[in-house]
């Protein structure tokens, strides 16, 4: 489906983005607000990207939507500060702390985006001076995708493994409904009229209507930038930017086997999503042992060898090129592969632990889920690294909390058994042995962990031992609500393996999001979301901090386009 056909002076714009994920969208309707003609050129059917996949958390602090939190913007920049180490450009931070709550502002007033912090959600590094632990976290409220009409077929599916009953969406407090709903009215309720709901949704559209985590806001930024008629071209290639006396004044594209000079008067905007699908940067950047990713694969980087040879360069990785997490892979029906991020649902819970492939204890199964990935690709043992993990847990821990794509409950086990998704055995020698570790070594760990659960101290690996930490627990279980024994029979095991989910480093930009060459920029060119190099390099500090550095240096980009820069001067690096 395109949304848009070209006739006479389509060809003719103010800003060109490249990319319809969450940056190229709030790029478009930032510019649109400012009165800019605007189009977005988008390579696949849908739009939204990684970000129509994601949570939808968006990290800016000191927003409205945060007052009372007790945050402020000296809090928020020395713990980002102590969060980076110091590591990038601190013009990037400053533009992104300042210019934070007007992009926020200017998307709930002008951009029919409301929004709300979510009412607990600590940063990652919550162990660091001035961390938070609610009003840095932002996200979407959800979306009647109705509203879209037929152009609701153009915004990404979520990950089918991350909705219910084959096309549902839910989010936290959905799934907490549905856990309780026949313990409790509300719940019931609830969760009646959101099957009534979806129900009536599957009898007019091919999914569920009702929006929520990051489909929630590529469905409102579609339906904004529609209602200014802002084209959207997808299916439509890149071919080669085109270049004025080293100006960036347009872009050529392939569409329905065209060949299409465009013209940009103000500049191009590039937000198609990183490195990570680029065959060469992907190669040398990403370790060998990272195969699968739950990003939306999308990511070619068909302009980045014109932009480099323009003179432009990619950020220098401190400690890894992109942001990482512990996934798990199992082949779908269709012979598609799911590819589940293991966030937060699982393996901080009690009554799990996490091994290496010879049944040792490795980390802190409670930290975020980059510094997880981080952690598996470091050297282990007789320099090995850990790539290759499991999730182990009891019949109890599995039953309450589920286990990678098993669902809480217990149930509908045997196709996960049958294709080796899931292990099971009645002892932890029979499961050592299953996963071909020594069965003394695992046993040994396990009982080491039922001590720790016992006096609810972890001291291996310290788990549960910050606010962040115990957040991924269940708080329902004391002293730690991250530990609980391991000795309900049977037990289970799921293979882990690091995934990348961003791109951390991108081209080198100002805070402005000029591209640059050298120390000067190259006029016309601006770089947002993944394009662009990471404001937090290679750190992680909290939920949501690829889209909002994403839409805040979109709207960044489009304030330099219109005159308003943050400064004459380009700050290297």
């Amino acid at each position: 489906m395109k949304t848009e056909t070209i006739s006479g002076t389509d060809t003719e714009f103010d800003l060109i983005v490249v990319g319809a994920g969450c940056a190229g969208m709030s790029a478009a309707l930032f510019a649109a607000i400012e009165g800019l003609k605007v189009l977005v050129v988008e390579r696949t059917q849908w739009v939204g990207g990684t970000s129509a996949l994601a949570a939808g958390a968006m990290w800016i602090p000191n927003t409205h939507l945060g007052a009372g939190s007790g945050d402020s913007p000296a809090k928020a920049a020395r713990y980002l500060e102590l969060a980076t180490e110091g590591r990038t450009p601190a013009a990037l931070r400053q533009r992104f702390l300042g210019l934070g709550p007007q992009a926020v502002k200017c998307l709930e007033e002008h951009g029919d985006l409301p929004m709300r912090a979510f009412p607990h959600h600590p940063d990652y590094m919550s162990e660091l001076p001035d961390s938070t632990t609610w009003g840095r976290v932002l996200e979407c409220l959800p979306f009647d995708g109705r509203q879209l009409g037929s152009a609701l077929g153009l915004v990404r599916p979520p990950i089918p493994e991350f909705t219910v009953l084959g096309g549902m969406m839910v989010d936290r407090i959905d799934i907490n409904h549905l856990l309780n709903m026949t313990r409790s009215r509300a719940s019931f309720a609830h969760s009646v009229r959101l099957l009534l709901r979806y129900a009536g949704d599957r009898m007019r559209y091919p999914r569920g209507a009702r929006l929520v985590l990051g489909n929630a806001l590529v469905g409102r930024l579609l339906l904004s930038l529609r209602t200014r008629g802002v084209p959207i071209w997808t299916q439509t290639q890149t071919e080669n930017l085109v270049v004025r006396n080293g100006r960036i004044t347009g872009l050529t594209v392939s569409r329905d086997g065209q060949s299409i000079a465009l013209t940009a008067r103000k500049g191009v905007v590039l937000a198609g999503g990183g490195f990570n699908d680029h065959p060469v940067y992907r190669a040398q950047l990403i370790p060998p042992e990272v195969t699968h990713s739950p990003r939306a694969d999308s990511s070619p980087g068909d302009l980045l060898g014109q932009v480099l040879a323009l003179g432009a360069r990619l950020s220098e990785p401190k400690n890894s090129a992109a942001f990482w997490a512990p996934v798990s892979v199992r082949r779908r029906s269709d012979h598609s592969i799911a590819v589940f991020p293991h966030f937060v649902l699982d393996r901080a819970k009690p009554g799990t632990v996490v091994v290496n492939a010879g049944g040792h204890r490795f980390l802190n199964e409670s930290i975020s889920y980059h510094q997880f990935g981080e952690r598996m690709l470091k050297s282990g043992p007789y320099g090995r690294r850990n790539a290759v993990a499991y999730l182990i847990a009891d019949r109890r821990a599995l039953v309450k909390y589920g286990l990678g794509m098993v669902r809480p409950g217990g149930r509908g086990l045997a196709p996960f058994l049958r294709d080796g998704y899931l292990v099971e055995a009645p002892t932890i020698e029979a499961l050592a042995q299953r996963l071909g570790m020594e069965p003394s070594v695992l046993k040994d760990t396990v009982a080491r962990m039922n001590g720790f659960a016992r006096d609810g101290v972890d001291s291996e690996f310290q788990r549960g031992t910050t606010v962040y930490q115990r957040h991924l627990g269940d708080a329902a279980v004391q002293p730690n609500p991250t530990l609980g024994p391991i000795e309900q029979a049977p037990f289970y095991a799921l293979r882990l393996q690091p995934g990348d989910i961003a791109a951390s480093v991108g081209l080198v930009t100002d805070a402005d999001a000029r591209v640059l060459r050298g120390d000067e920029v190259i006029e016309g060119l601006y770089a947002a979301g993944n394009d662009m190099q990471s404001v937090m390099g290679d750190a992680y500090p909290g939920p949501g901090i690829n889209l909002g550095p994403a839409i805040v240096f979109a709207y960044a980009a489009v304030q330099a386009a219109i005159g308003n820069s943050f400064s004459t001067e380009a700050e290297t690096p």
